[in-house]
Protein backbone atom coordinates (compact mmCIF):
# COMPACT_ATOMS: atom_id res chain seq x y z
CA UNK A 1 0.00 0.00 0.00
CA UNK A 2 1.33 3.20 -1.43
CA UNK A 3 2.32 5.85 1.57
CA UNK A 4 0.78 8.52 2.33
CA UNK A 5 0.92 11.99 0.60
CA UNK A 6 0.80 15.03 2.95
CA UNK A 7 -1.26 17.35 0.70
CA UNK A 8 0.12 20.23 2.26
CA UNK A 9 3.39 19.67 1.03
CA UNK A 10 2.11 19.57 -2.85
CA UNK A 11 2.91 21.87 -5.69
CA UNK A 12 -1.03 22.22 -6.17
CA UNK A 13 -1.67 22.95 -2.64
CA UNK A 14 0.67 26.28 -2.74
CA UNK A 15 -1.29 26.82 -5.92
CA UNK A 16 -4.37 27.08 -4.19
CA UNK A 17 -3.07 28.86 -1.42
CA UNK A 18 -1.91 31.95 -4.35
CA UNK A 19 -5.53 31.82 -6.06
CA UNK A 20 -6.92 31.94 -2.60
CA UNK A 21 -5.04 35.46 -1.60
CA UNK A 22 -5.90 36.79 -5.23
CA UNK A 23 -10.11 35.13 -5.31
CA UNK A 24 -12.14 37.76 -3.34
CA UNK A 25 -10.84 41.18 -4.97
CA UNK A 26 -14.14 43.47 -4.06
CA UNK A 27 -17.26 43.42 -3.33
CA UNK A 28 -19.67 41.16 -4.94
CA UNK A 29 -17.52 38.81 -7.08
CA UNK A 30 -20.19 36.29 -7.52
CA UNK A 31 -22.29 38.67 -9.39
CA UNK A 32 -19.57 40.22 -11.25
CA UNK A 33 -18.37 36.49 -11.99
CA UNK A 34 -21.76 35.86 -13.49
CA UNK A 35 -22.00 38.91 -15.42
CA UNK A 36 -18.57 38.30 -17.16
CA UNK A 37 -19.52 34.75 -17.70
CA UNK A 38 -23.28 33.81 -19.19
CA UNK A 39 -21.98 30.18 -19.74
CA UNK A 40 -20.90 30.23 -15.60
CA UNK A 41 -24.03 28.29 -14.60
CA UNK A 42 -24.26 25.69 -17.46
CA UNK A 43 -20.06 25.14 -17.32
CA UNK A 44 -20.06 24.07 -13.85
CA UNK A 45 -23.24 22.40 -13.90
CA UNK A 46 -22.86 18.22 -13.89
CA UNK A 47 -25.08 15.03 -14.19
CA UNK A 48 -24.55 11.83 -12.79
CA UNK A 49 -26.47 9.02 -11.65
CA UNK A 50 -30.04 11.31 -13.01
CA UNK A 51 -28.80 14.02 -10.24
CA UNK A 52 -28.06 17.49 -11.64
CA UNK A 53 -25.20 19.20 -9.62
CA UNK A 54 -24.85 22.70 -10.04
CA UNK A 55 -21.28 24.54 -8.45
CA UNK A 56 -21.23 28.02 -10.34
CA UNK A 57 -22.49 29.27 -7.07
CA UNK A 58 -19.52 28.36 -5.02
CA UNK A 59 -16.01 30.30 -4.82
CA UNK A 60 -14.72 28.43 -7.38
CA UNK A 61 -12.92 29.55 -10.77
CA UNK A 62 -11.80 27.18 -13.43
CA UNK A 63 -7.89 27.79 -11.64
CA UNK A 64 -9.20 26.85 -8.67
CA UNK A 65 -11.54 23.73 -10.14
CA UNK A 66 -7.81 22.52 -12.18
CA UNK A 67 -5.78 23.23 -9.05
CA UNK A 68 -8.12 20.83 -7.09
CA UNK A 69 -7.84 18.58 -9.65
CA UNK A 70 -4.27 18.40 -9.33
CA UNK A 71 -4.01 17.89 -5.82
CA UNK A 72 -6.39 14.61 -6.00
CA UNK A 73 -3.63 13.59 -8.57
CA UNK A 74 -0.67 14.46 -6.63
CA UNK A 75 -2.80 12.92 -3.36
CA UNK A 76 -3.45 9.61 -5.24
CA UNK A 77 -7.05 9.83 -4.88
CA UNK A 78 -7.70 7.66 -8.13
CA UNK A 79 -5.67 5.04 -6.73
CA UNK A 80 -7.27 4.91 -3.20
CA UNK A 81 -10.16 4.69 -4.69
CA UNK A 82 -9.80 1.62 -6.95
CA UNK A 83 -8.05 0.14 -3.91
CA UNK A 84 -11.37 0.49 -2.10
CA UNK A 85 -13.33 -1.19 -5.05
CA UNK A 86 -11.25 -3.89 -5.19
CA UNK A 87 -11.37 -5.31 -1.63
CA UNK A 88 -7.78 -4.23 -0.53
CA UNK A 89 -7.67 -4.06 3.50
CA UNK A 90 -7.17 -0.12 3.25
CA UNK A 91 -9.02 0.06 6.72
CA UNK A 92 -5.59 -0.85 8.22
CA UNK A 93 -6.32 -0.26 11.41
CA UNK A 94 -8.87 -3.14 11.31
CA UNK A 95 -7.09 -4.96 8.75
CA UNK A 96 -10.34 -4.74 6.91
CA UNK A 97 -11.54 -3.99 3.39
CA UNK A 98 -14.15 -1.28 3.17
CA UNK A 99 -16.55 -2.36 0.67
CA UNK A 100 -19.87 -0.70 0.39
CA UNK A 101 -19.96 -0.35 -2.84
CA UNK A 102 -20.14 -4.72 -2.56
CA UNK A 103 -24.11 -4.12 -1.51
CA UNK A 104 -25.12 -2.64 -4.06
CA UNK A 105 -23.66 -4.42 -6.61
CA UNK A 106 -25.74 -6.54 -9.77
CA UNK A 107 -26.00 -10.29 -9.22
CA UNK A 108 -24.15 -11.12 -12.13
CA UNK A 109 -21.16 -9.37 -10.50
CA UNK A 110 -18.17 -11.28 -8.63
CA UNK A 111 -15.84 -10.05 -6.54
CA UNK A 112 -13.42 -12.45 -4.55
CA UNK A 113 -12.27 -10.83 -1.13
CA UNK A 114 -10.08 -12.81 1.70
CA UNK A 115 -11.37 -16.14 -0.71
CA UNK A 116 -14.97 -15.26 -0.48
CA UNK A 117 -17.71 -13.96 -3.18
CA UNK A 118 -18.47 -11.01 -1.74
CA UNK A 119 -21.15 -10.29 -4.22
CA UNK A 120 -22.61 -13.93 -4.18
CA UNK A 121 -22.59 -13.19 -0.44
CA UNK A 122 -24.57 -10.09 -0.58
CA UNK A 123 -27.29 -11.54 -2.76
CA UNK A 124 -27.74 -14.62 -0.74
CA UNK A 125 -28.71 -12.05 2.49
CA UNK A 126 -30.65 -9.73 0.47
CA UNK A 127 -32.89 -13.00 -1.10
CA UNK A 128 -33.45 -13.64 2.64
CA UNK A 129 -34.29 -10.45 3.70
CA UNK A 130 -37.16 -10.03 0.55
CA UNK A 131 -38.48 -13.26 1.10
CA UNK A 132 -39.18 -11.66 4.91
CA UNK A 133 -39.97 -8.60 3.32
CA UNK A 134 -42.66 -10.36 0.68
CA UNK A 135 -44.31 -12.39 3.83
CA UNK A 136 -44.85 -9.54 6.20
CA UNK A 137 -46.33 -7.69 3.29
CA UNK A 138 -48.43 -10.11 1.91
CA UNK A 139 -49.74 -10.67 5.53
CA UNK A 140 -48.10 -14.11 5.68
CA UNK A 141 -46.32 -13.56 8.14
CA UNK A 142 -48.37 -13.01 11.36
CA UNK A 143 -48.11 -12.24 15.19
CA UNK A 144 -48.70 -14.90 17.68
CA UNK A 145 -52.67 -14.51 17.77
CA UNK A 146 -52.23 -14.81 13.90
CA UNK A 147 -52.79 -11.29 12.83
CA UNK A 148 -50.86 -9.72 9.80
CA UNK A 149 -48.15 -6.76 11.34
CA UNK A 150 -49.10 -3.32 10.78
CA UNK A 151 -46.02 -1.65 12.10
CA UNK A 152 -42.74 -2.30 12.25
CA UNK A 153 -40.38 -0.80 14.89
CA UNK A 154 -36.68 -0.57 14.21
CA UNK A 155 -34.77 -0.40 17.58
CA UNK A 156 -30.80 0.86 16.74
CA UNK A 157 -28.13 3.78 16.90
CA UNK A 158 -25.71 5.84 14.62
CA UNK A 159 -25.60 3.98 11.46
CA UNK A 160 -28.29 1.54 12.35
CA UNK A 161 -30.63 3.99 12.96
CA UNK A 162 -29.84 7.38 11.11
CA UNK A 163 -29.61 5.58 7.62
CA UNK A 164 -32.85 3.64 7.77
CA UNK A 165 -35.23 6.71 9.25
CA UNK A 166 -33.56 9.27 6.71
CA UNK A 167 -34.63 6.61 3.88
CA UNK A 168 -37.92 5.73 4.90
CA UNK A 169 -38.97 9.31 5.51
CA UNK A 170 -37.88 10.20 2.23
CA UNK A 171 -39.09 7.35 0.07
CA UNK A 172 -42.53 7.87 2.13
CA UNK A 173 -44.51 7.81 -1.31
CA UNK A 174 -43.50 4.53 -1.77
CA UNK A 175 -44.70 2.65 1.43
CA UNK A 176 -47.21 0.08 1.13
CA UNK A 177 -50.63 1.75 2.51
CA UNK A 178 -51.57 0.19 6.05
CA UNK A 179 -47.83 -0.38 7.13
CA UNK A 180 -45.72 2.25 8.99
CA UNK A 181 -42.26 1.77 10.59
CA UNK A 182 -41.21 3.45 13.49
CA UNK A 183 -37.65 4.11 14.88
CA UNK A 184 -36.42 4.18 18.36
CA UNK A 185 -32.91 5.12 18.86
CA UNK A 186 -32.61 7.35 22.42
CA UNK A 187 -31.84 5.97 25.35
CA UNK A 188 -33.93 7.96 27.14
CA UNK A 189 -37.09 5.51 27.86
CA UNK A 190 -39.81 8.22 26.48
CA UNK A 191 -38.31 7.86 23.16
CA UNK A 192 -39.92 4.03 22.96
CA UNK A 193 -42.56 4.92 25.52
CA UNK A 194 -43.94 7.71 23.07
CA UNK A 195 -42.76 5.45 19.96
CA UNK A 196 -45.17 2.48 21.06
CA UNK A 197 -47.82 4.34 23.20
CA UNK A 198 -50.41 3.87 20.35
CA UNK A 199 -49.05 0.49 18.83
CA UNK A 200 -51.19 -2.64 18.90
CA UNK A 201 -48.74 -5.18 20.68
CA UNK A 202 -50.85 -8.04 18.59
CA UNK A 203 -49.77 -6.25 15.06
CA UNK A 204 -46.43 -4.54 15.71
CA UNK A 205 -43.15 -6.31 14.60
CA UNK A 206 -39.71 -5.23 16.26
CA UNK A 207 -36.36 -5.09 14.72
CA UNK A 208 -33.39 -4.78 16.47
CA UNK A 209 -30.32 -3.73 14.74
CA UNK A 210 -27.09 -4.16 16.50
CA UNK A 211 -23.62 -6.18 14.40
CA UNK A 212 -22.25 -7.24 18.25
CA UNK A 213 -25.72 -7.34 20.00
CA UNK A 214 -24.35 -5.75 22.60
CA UNK A 215 -25.03 -2.19 21.88
CA UNK A 216 -26.36 -0.12 25.38
CA UNK A 217 -28.74 1.69 23.96
CA UNK A 218 -29.67 -0.53 21.66
CA UNK A 219 -30.33 -3.64 23.60
CA UNK A 220 -31.43 -1.26 26.68
CA UNK A 221 -34.55 -0.78 24.20
CA UNK A 222 -34.64 -3.71 23.28
CA UNK A 223 -35.83 -4.81 26.30
CA UNK A 224 -38.01 -2.16 27.08
CA UNK A 225 -40.02 -2.92 23.61
CA UNK A 226 -39.87 -6.29 24.84
CA UNK A 227 -41.46 -6.22 27.70
CA UNK A 228 -43.85 -3.56 26.29
CA UNK A 229 -44.75 -5.98 23.48
CA UNK A 230 -45.53 -8.82 25.82
CA UNK A 231 -46.76 -7.07 29.24
CA UNK A 232 -49.29 -5.56 26.42
CA UNK A 233 -50.23 -8.78 25.16
CA UNK A 234 -50.45 -10.47 28.39
CA UNK A 235 -52.88 -7.60 29.44
CA UNK A 236 -54.93 -7.99 26.77
CA UNK A 237 -55.47 -11.76 27.13
CA UNK A 238 -53.72 -12.46 23.47
CA UNK A 239 -51.50 -14.95 25.75
CA UNK A 240 -50.89 -16.83 29.18
CA UNK A 241 -48.38 -15.22 31.47
CA UNK A 242 -45.79 -18.51 31.05
CA UNK A 243 -42.15 -18.16 29.96
CA UNK A 244 -43.66 -20.60 26.89
CA UNK A 245 -46.17 -17.88 25.47
CA UNK A 246 -43.96 -15.34 26.22
CA UNK A 247 -41.40 -17.03 23.97
CA UNK A 248 -43.31 -18.17 21.20
CA UNK A 249 -44.66 -14.00 20.88
CA UNK A 250 -40.55 -12.98 20.90
CA UNK A 251 -40.33 -15.98 17.99
CA UNK A 252 -43.57 -14.06 15.98
CA UNK A 253 -42.45 -10.56 16.97
CA UNK A 254 -38.77 -10.00 17.26
CA UNK A 255 -35.91 -10.51 14.37
CA UNK A 256 -32.89 -9.30 14.45
CA UNK A 257 -30.05 -7.33 12.49
CA UNK A 258 -26.67 -8.52 13.22
CA UNK A 259 -23.83 -11.47 13.17
CA UNK A 260 -23.97 -12.40 16.81
CA UNK A 261 -26.13 -14.82 16.61
CA UNK A 262 -25.42 -16.67 20.30
CA UNK A 263 -26.47 -13.42 21.72
CA UNK A 264 -29.65 -13.02 19.40
CA UNK A 265 -30.84 -16.17 20.70
CA UNK A 266 -30.01 -15.33 24.12
CA UNK A 267 -32.55 -12.45 23.73
CA UNK A 268 -35.43 -14.99 22.62
CA UNK A 269 -34.81 -14.79 18.91
CA UNK A 270 -34.41 -17.51 16.99
CA UNK A 271 -31.30 -16.99 14.76
CA UNK A 272 -33.07 -18.24 11.66
CA UNK A 273 -34.59 -14.65 11.97
CA UNK A 274 -31.65 -12.80 11.79
CA UNK A 275 -30.07 -10.87 9.30
CA UNK A 276 -26.48 -10.59 8.96
CA UNK A 277 -23.73 -8.41 7.97
CA UNK A 278 -19.94 -8.29 7.12
CA UNK A 279 -17.20 -6.63 8.75
CA UNK A 280 -16.44 -4.52 5.84
CA UNK A 281 -19.46 -2.80 6.16
CA UNK A 282 -19.41 0.40 8.54
CA UNK A 283 -22.11 1.22 10.35
CA UNK A 284 -22.78 5.04 8.71
CA UNK A 285 -22.49 3.05 5.27
CA UNK A 286 -24.91 0.47 6.36
CA UNK A 287 -28.69 1.79 5.15
CA UNK A 288 -28.15 -0.43 2.00
CA UNK A 289 -27.15 -3.91 3.77
CA UNK A 290 -29.43 -5.71 6.40
CA UNK A 291 -29.74 -2.74 8.24
CA UNK A 292 -31.98 -1.65 5.59
CA UNK A 293 -34.37 -4.36 6.31
CA UNK A 294 -37.13 -2.18 7.43
CA UNK A 295 -37.41 -0.44 4.69
CA UNK A 296 -37.08 -2.94 1.99
CA UNK A 297 -40.48 -4.42 4.07
CA UNK A 298 -41.47 -0.75 4.11
CA UNK A 299 -41.12 0.13 0.19
CA UNK A 300 -40.83 -3.65 -0.82
CA UNK A 301 -38.16 -5.90 -2.64
CA UNK A 302 -38.76 -4.66 -6.53
CA UNK A 303 -38.65 -0.85 -4.42
CA UNK A 304 -35.38 -1.71 -2.56
CA UNK A 305 -33.65 -2.92 -5.48
CA UNK A 306 -34.41 0.55 -7.00
CA UNK A 307 -32.61 1.71 -3.88
CA UNK A 308 -29.98 -0.12 -4.33
CA UNK A 309 -29.55 0.63 -8.19
CA UNK A 310 -29.19 4.24 -7.56
CA UNK A 311 -26.29 3.49 -4.91
CA UNK A 312 -24.64 1.32 -7.70
CA UNK A 313 -25.65 4.02 -10.47
CA UNK A 314 -23.15 6.77 -8.76
CA UNK A 315 -20.65 3.90 -7.61
CA UNK A 316 -20.16 3.44 -11.55
CA UNK A 317 -19.73 7.42 -12.25
CA UNK A 318 -17.45 7.69 -9.22
CA UNK A 319 -15.51 4.78 -10.45
CA UNK A 320 -15.33 5.59 -13.91
CA UNK A 321 -15.72 9.46 -14.82
CA UNK A 322 -13.01 11.61 -16.05
CA UNK A 323 -11.68 14.14 -12.98
CA UNK A 324 -13.52 17.00 -14.41
CA UNK A 325 -16.68 15.72 -14.45
CA UNK A 326 -16.55 13.55 -11.45
CA UNK A 327 -19.34 14.65 -9.26
CA UNK A 328 -18.41 12.83 -6.11
CA UNK A 329 -14.59 13.98 -6.19
CA UNK A 330 -15.43 17.57 -7.13
CA UNK A 331 -17.70 18.16 -4.20
CA UNK A 332 -15.35 16.78 -1.80
CA UNK A 333 -12.03 18.93 -3.29
CA UNK A 334 -14.90 21.82 -2.51
CA UNK A 335 -14.86 20.44 0.76
CA UNK A 336 -11.14 20.83 0.80
CA UNK A 337 -10.69 23.95 -0.67
CA UNK A 338 -13.34 25.62 1.67
CA UNK A 339 -12.10 24.14 5.06
CA UNK A 340 -8.34 24.67 4.25
CA UNK A 341 -8.22 28.01 1.99
CA UNK A 342 -11.59 29.92 2.94
CA UNK A 343 -12.04 29.28 6.18
CA UNK A 344 -15.47 27.60 5.71
CA UNK A 345 -15.71 25.12 9.03
CA UNK A 346 -19.67 24.84 9.26
CA UNK A 347 -21.68 23.34 6.09
CA UNK A 348 -24.93 23.27 6.35
CA UNK A 349 -27.10 20.85 4.33
CA UNK A 350 -30.65 22.63 3.34
CA UNK A 351 -33.04 20.63 1.36
CA UNK A 352 -36.81 22.09 0.26
CA UNK A 353 -38.25 18.53 0.19
CA UNK A 354 -39.82 17.59 3.13
CA UNK A 355 -39.30 14.21 2.58
CA UNK A 356 -35.59 15.05 3.01
CA UNK A 357 -36.06 16.18 6.46
CA UNK A 358 -33.83 13.86 8.17
CA UNK A 359 -31.19 13.64 5.28
CA UNK A 360 -29.13 16.77 7.92
CA UNK A 361 -28.61 14.49 9.82
CA UNK A 362 -27.45 11.61 7.62
CA UNK A 363 -24.82 13.33 5.90
CA UNK A 364 -23.60 14.42 9.87
CA UNK A 365 -22.56 11.45 10.59
CA UNK A 366 -21.57 10.24 7.39
CA UNK A 367 -19.20 13.18 6.90
CA UNK A 368 -18.36 13.82 10.83
CA UNK A 369 -17.54 10.44 11.99
CA UNK A 370 -15.33 9.48 8.67
CA UNK A 371 -13.00 12.75 8.61
CA UNK A 372 -12.94 13.23 12.47
CA UNK A 373 -9.74 11.86 12.38
CA UNK A 374 -6.27 13.65 14.04
CA UNK A 375 -3.88 10.99 12.10
CA UNK A 376 -3.56 9.80 8.80
CA UNK A 377 -3.88 6.17 8.04
CA UNK A 378 0.03 5.30 8.85
CA UNK A 379 -0.21 7.05 12.12
CA UNK A 380 1.43 10.20 11.15
CA UNK A 381 -0.66 13.58 12.50
CA UNK A 382 -2.66 15.27 10.04
CA UNK A 383 -1.39 18.59 8.77
CA UNK A 384 -4.68 20.30 7.39
CA UNK A 385 -8.13 20.31 8.50
CA UNK A 386 -10.41 17.17 7.50
CA UNK A 387 -13.72 18.42 7.24
CA UNK A 388 -16.33 20.51 8.41
CA UNK A 389 -19.34 20.40 10.64
CA UNK A 390 -21.89 19.02 8.71
CA UNK A 391 -25.43 20.34 10.16
CA UNK A 392 -29.20 21.71 8.54
CA UNK A 393 -32.78 21.56 8.74
CA UNK A 394 -35.54 21.76 5.77
CA UNK A 395 -34.83 25.19 3.56
CA UNK A 396 -38.05 27.09 4.51
CA UNK A 397 -37.48 26.76 8.12
CA UNK A 398 -33.97 28.08 8.06
CA UNK A 399 -35.15 31.06 6.53
CA UNK A 400 -37.03 31.95 9.09
CA UNK A 401 -34.90 30.88 11.78
CA UNK A 402 -30.52 31.27 10.79
CA UNK A 403 -30.82 32.16 7.21
CA UNK A 404 -30.14 35.84 8.58
CA UNK A 405 -26.77 35.23 10.56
Amino acid sequence: MQTPVDATNTPAWATLAHLQSILIDGPHVMRRWFDADPTRAERFSLDAADLHVDLSKNLLTDEVRDALLELAEQTNVAARRDAMYSGEHINVTEDRAVLHTALRRPRTDTLTVDGQDAVADVHETLDKIYDFAGKVRSGQWKGVTGKPIRTVVNVGIGGSDLGPVMAYEALKPYVKDGLECRFISNIDPTDAAVKTADLDPETTLVIIASKTFTTLETLTNARCVRAWLLDGLVAAGAIDDTDEARSQAVAKHFVAVSTALDKVAEFGIDPVNAFGFWSWVGGRYSVDSAVGTSLAVAVGPKGFEDFLAGFHAMDEHFATAEPARNVPLLMGLLNVWYTNFLGAHSHAVLPYAQYLHRFPAYLQQLTMESNGKSVRWDGTPVTSDTGEIFWGEPGTNGQHAFYQL
